[in-house]
C-alpha cells in the first residue's frame, strides 16, 4: 500500500501536492517496481570500519548500496527530536494517542524556539531544518491509502513527481542518515495518530516513494547518538512492534471518536475532564458485533466504565441507568450512595448528532447480561 503527505501545499513550478499526484499511485494495482541500478563509488575503501553496505530486496535480488557509516545529524536536531518523542509521549497519555491538528501545529517551545510537528504540507520541516521531522497522512488524502503492511512497512509517496523536490530530497536525506521521524495518520477530522520512532529504510525515486518502518532500536535515543549507527532491529521484532501499536492505535482511535460524540463528558455523571474518561464497548471487541464504531460506544469515566463492565452498573435500550439490586441495598459511604445509588433511574446524556446515538439493539443485548447477573 502506499501512503502519503497531505495538504495542497503550492510548488515552486505553481501546482499543487495533491494535482501533482502521479495516476500510478491513485490507481488500486501497482506496476512491479523496476530494479534499481546501482554503482559502487570506487573512492570507497569497503574492508574499513566506517563503512558499510545496505541492501535493498529487489525483484531480481539483492543489490547493495554503498554508503559511508558516518552521521551527518547534527546534535542539536537529533535533540529537538528526542523532546518531541517525550512530547508526544506526554500528549498521548492524556487523550489515548490522538492529538488534535491545532496541537501538532502549536507544537512546543525547546530552549526558546518554537517547534511545530506539523503543517500544511504532509513531508513537515520545522523552520531551519533540513531533514523533515514528521511525515502525515491525511484521511481523504489525494493518494490511495492503506494500512501499515504486516510486516511493518510503511509505503509512503513522494510529493508530486519531482524526485528532487525539496520535500522529497528531505526524505532522501532522512533515509541515508536514518534520522527518526514522526509519523502522523489522521483517524478523524483534524484528528491525528503519531507513531514514532520512523525510520527510513528504502528510498525509490523512480518509482515516487519510500518506505519506512518503527523500529524499536531508536526507542531510547540520546543526544549524543549516532542515528546511522544504530543496528536496526530484526524483521520479527519489527512485525511484533508493529502489531502492538496497532492494537494501542485501534483503542486511541476509538477512544477519541467516541469522547469526542459526548462532548468529552461520562454519559452516566456528566464529568467533564477528559483523563478520566474512557470509551466503553457496549458489546466487546472479541464479539463479532463489537465494531469500533461510535454506536458501539459508551463515553464513561473509569468508575462507572468498572461498574459498566462488571455489570453493577446496566443501561436499558430507552437510555436508563440501572443499578444492581445488591449494590442498591448496601450501606457505605457518600461514593456509594452519590456515585451509584443515586444513579438508578436517571437517562445518560446522547451524543449531539442522533447519528452517533449508542444503538438500541446493542444495548437490548447487553442489558440482557445485566439482568441476567442482576
Amino acid at each position: 500500500m502506499i501512503v502519503s503527505g497531505t495538504g495542497a501545499f503550492v510548488s515552486p513550478s505553481g501546482g499543487s501536492r495533491a494535482a501533482g499526484v502521479p495516476s500510478s499511485l491513485r490507481s488500486d494495482r501497482f506496476a512491479p517496481l523496476r530494479p534499481l541500478t546501482l554503482s559502487v563509488p570506487p573512492a570507497y575503501d569497503f574492508k574499513t570500519p566506517t563503512q558499510r553496505a545496505d541492501c535493498v530486496r529487489q525483484p531480481f535480488g539483492v543489490q547493495r548500496t554503498w554508503r559511508p557509516y558516518l552521521s551527518s545529524l547534527p546534535h542539536s536536531d537529533l535533540e529537538v527530536r528526542i523532546e518531541a518523542f517525550a512530547w508526544l509521549r506526554e500528549k498521548g497519555a492524556a487523550n489515548g494517542g490522538i492529538l488534535s491538528g491545532k496541537e501538532l501545529n502549536e507544537g512546543f517551545t525547546y530552549q526558546g524556539r518554537r517547534i511545530t510537528l506539523k503543517g500544511a504540507a504532509g513531508i513537515w520541516f520545522p523552520q531551519g531544518f533540513s531533514v523533515p521531522i514528521s511525515i502525515t497522512t491525511a484521511l481523504n488524502g489525494p493518494y490511495r491509502l492503506d494500512d501499515i503492511a504486516d510486516d511493518g512497512l510503511l509505503t509512503y509517496a513522494y510529493r508530486g513527481t519531482d524526485p528532487n523536490h525539496r520535500d522529497n530530497s528531505g526524505l532522501r536525506e532522512a533515509c541515508r542518515t536514518r534520522t527518526p521521524l514522526i509519523y502522523f495518520r489522521e483517524v478523524h477530522e483534524h484528528h491525528y495518530q503519531a507513531i514514532w520512532p520512523v525510520i527510513i529504510l528504502e528510498d525509490h525515486p523512480e518509482s515516487l516513494f519510500v518506505r519506512a518502518a518503527m523500529d524499536p532500536a531508536y526507542a531510547d535515543l540520546r543526544p549524543e547518538a549516532d542515528p546511522a549507527a544504530i543496528a536496526l532491529s530484526p524483521l520479527d521484532l519489527r512485525r511484533y512492534a508493529w502489531a502492538q501499536t496497532r492494537q494501542r492505535l485501534h483503542q486511541g482511535a476509538f477512544r477519541d471518536i467516541v469522547i469526542t460524540a459526548y462532548g468529552c463528558r461520562c454519559t452516566v455523571c456528566r464529568l467533564g475532564h477528559a483523563e478520566l474518561l474512557d470509551a466503553a464497548h457496549i458489546i466487546p471487541d472479541a464479539d463479532v458485533r463489537g465494531t469500533p464504531i461510535v454506536q458501539n460506544g459508551l463515553s464513561l469515566c473509569k468508575i462507572h466504565h468498572a461498574a459498566f463492565d462488571t455489570d453493577i452498573l446496566g443501561i436499558s435500550p430507552d437510555y436508563a441507568v440501572h443499578i444492581s439490586r445488591k449494590v442498591l441495598e448496601e450501606r457505605d459511604g457518600p461514593m456509594l450512595r452519590h456515585g451509584l445509588q443515586e444513579l438508578d433511574g436517571t437517562r445518560i446524556i446522547l451524543p449531539a448528532r442522533s447519528i452517533d446515538h449508542p444503538d438500541p439493539e446493542r444495548l437490548a443485548r447487553r442489558f440482557d447480561r445485566w439482568q441476567q447477573a442482576s
